[in-house]
């Protein structure tokens, strides 16, 4: 199979354009941990998937910018979290994605949290969270793809997640019956 040479930049038309389209997909928001002999850190994605429920452990994967300290700081500790935000945690997530005032200058001052399994910061009060251990990552364009087996999960209980569409925070609405097709 062929691929296209991510290291050319594509056509500033061509990424304008991809950028407004992406801007209409609305993304769950998580903030995705780290901690161990390379640090402790934070940032906030909205590039998470589910890769697989099978296997020798369930996967997912983030994609993390190259140049974000978080993206290193994973690689050398081999392991994350991934915090998935609920609806009323929009401040959680401009604090790890540098927009805003951070008490301190440290984001994690934004959020109570706890050590996770695999050691990286679980988020107290996120929607559901995910230890991993840092199975493969792969460097495409501008981003490393993270792909982590899922050491431990966890959820708070009812609620909604927080969403990022139209370059804006907002939360699910369930459609009404009628439109379901019932």
């Amino acid at each position: 199979m062929a691929t296209a040479d991510l290291a050319v930049p594509p056509a500033d038309g061509l990424r304008r354009d991809f950028l407004q389209a992406m801007s209409l997909a609305a993304c769950t928001v998580a903030v995705v941990t780290t901690d161990g002999p390379a640090g402790r850190f934070g940032v906030t994605v909205s590039a998470m998937s589910s890769v697989s429920a099978d296997g020798p452990a369930p996967t997912l994967l983030v994609c993390v910018h190259h140049l974000s300290p978080a993206a290193a700081a994973i690689l050398a500790n081999g392991a994350f979290c991934v915090n998935v935000l609920r609806d009323d945690q929009s401040a959680v997530s401009d604090a790890f994605a540098g927009r805003g005032p951070v008490p301190g200058g440290d984001k994690f001052a934004a959020a109570a949290w706890t050590p996770g399994a695999v050691g990286a910061p679980r988020i107290a009060g996120a929607l559901a969270w995910f230890d991993c251990r840092l199975a493969a990552g792969e460097r495409v364009g501008t981003h490393h793809v993270l792909f982590g087996a899922v050491a431990a999960i966890g959820t708070a209980g009812p609620g909604a997640p927080l969403l990022y569409a139209n370059r804006g925070y907002g939360t699910p609405v369930p459609l009404p019956q009628t439109a379901l097709g019932a």
